[in-house]
């Protein structure tokens, strides 16, 4: 950095659905925060990580990805978004290595440039490690004509852990001079239970088909200690589906499903909470709670 001044601020990573940027928040975190899946518009809050360096701290913001909605759901994702924007000090565009520029890419560039005109811009080329070299210098020219020759562009890969520390010296320096925001080894001010809830949606999505991602809730209904032993947490959720369909599909032939899906989150809560837990799952239907506000406010939204 240009001067020894500490820097801290806020970073958000923006992009189509899919395009790297909960898998770039753990990897520059160092810890699974946002969740993330093969499938798009897995994440629905704004989830901060919080990065440490000697000389600055950035909070990332990782919203949902921005698209035209279709539910009402999908508009209140929106707003998240937009309202987002306006508070942030970076905004760093997630553009994927392996896919064309197309006119999703366009329309956000387009968004941001309108509701945040005057906030800081980089360009994040990810996935890098799924392309071959040769392949690079096409899409970094591509992303700088789109964004503007004065636009920082850095490729990295979330996987391979590729010039990391390139993007948060290049976003730290546009941070503004300022104290840390956090205490020092926090990294994230989400709640506990929204992060386990996002967990158990997390396994709940693995492998499941198409229809299911948007239609899937999970809420945590009580987490206690056992009253007999002090190395043990009683976690009940519950997991909201949409139709009796999904419900099965969740379940699974005689629970097999379910079952696998609680042993997945189980070990990932472990690790988040860094104690043994029992997981009590249940799956339950909540008719098109997507498009009913009653029901979207009862499960958080």
């Amino acid at each position: 950095m240009a001067d020894e001044q500490f820097r801290s601020g806020l970073v958000c990573f923006v992009g189509r659905p899919n395009t790297g940027k909960s898998t770039l928040t753990n990897a520059l975190v160092g810890e699974k925060i946002a969740i993330t899946s093969s499938r798009p518009q897995t994440t629905r809050h704004t989830i901060r990580g919080v990065v440490n360096r000697p000389d600055a701290q950035l909070i990332l913001v990782d919203t949902p990805g921005l698209h035209r909605p279709r539910t009402l759901l999908g508009q209140r994702l929106n707003d998240l978004v937009r309202d987002t924007y306006s508070e942030v000090d970076v905004i760093a565009l997630c553009i994927p290595a392996d896919e064309k520029i197309g006119p999703g890419d366009r329309w956000i560039l387009q968004q941001v440039r309108q509701l945040a005109p005057e906030t800081k811009l980089v360009g994040v080329l990810t996935k890098i490690d799924k392309v071959r070299k040769q392949q690079l210098a096409p899409q970094l020219l591509a992303l700088s004509e789109q964004i503007g020759p004065d636009v920082e562009i850095v490729p990295v890969s979330a996987t391979d852990r590729d010039n990391l520390d390139t993007l948060v010296r290049v976003l730290a320096s546009l941070l503004p001079p300022g104290p840390a925001l956090y205490p020092d080894g926090e990294l994230t001010d989400e709640p506990d239970e929204k992060l386990m809830a996002e967990l158990i949606r997390e396994a709940a999505l693995e492998g499941v088909r198409d229809e299911l991602p948007h239609s899937l809730a999970v809420v945590i209904e009580e987490v206690r200690p056992r009253e007999d032993r002090t190395d043990l947490l009683d976690v009940h959720a519950l997991i909201y589906v949409e139709r009796s369909s999904q419900k099965a599909i969740v379940i699974g032939k005689g629970g097999a499903r379910l079952r696998e899906v609680g042993t997945t989150a189980r070990k990932q809560i472990e690790r988040l909470l860094g104690t043994k837990i029992y997981l009590d799952l249940h799956v339950k239907v909540a008719k098109d709670w997507q498009r009913d506000p009653k029901q979207l406010g009862k499960l958080g939204f």
